[in-house]
């Protein structure tokens, strides 16, 4: 049976390209584009939920995530010269 399911992803820009994350279920993907990175991120999932054992779904799935923006002043340490 097939029930639709919303995660929050997250994907970051890194030198080589792109890595993606599924905080929801600690899974992680990446890709050569941000595009690429979220469609293989969504692949990953999908073959999670297809392969794994129900307790091991039951112990990763966590509650609501939300993503935020934090702005703020904070103090860095000068890079040695």
């Amino acid at each position: 049976m097939k029930q639709a399911k919303q995660f929050t992803g997250i994907i970051e820009r890194e030198e080589q390209g792109y890595f993606s994350l599924c905080p929801g279920l600690d899974i992680a993907s990446q890709g050569e584009t941000g595009e690429e990175a979220r469609n293989n991120l969504i692949e990953v999932i999908e073959f999670f939920f297809e392969t794994a054992d129900p307790t091991e779904i039951a112990s990763r799935l966590r509650g609501e995530l939300f993503a935020t923006h934090l702005e703020m002043t904070v103090r860095v340490a000068p890079t040695a010269i």
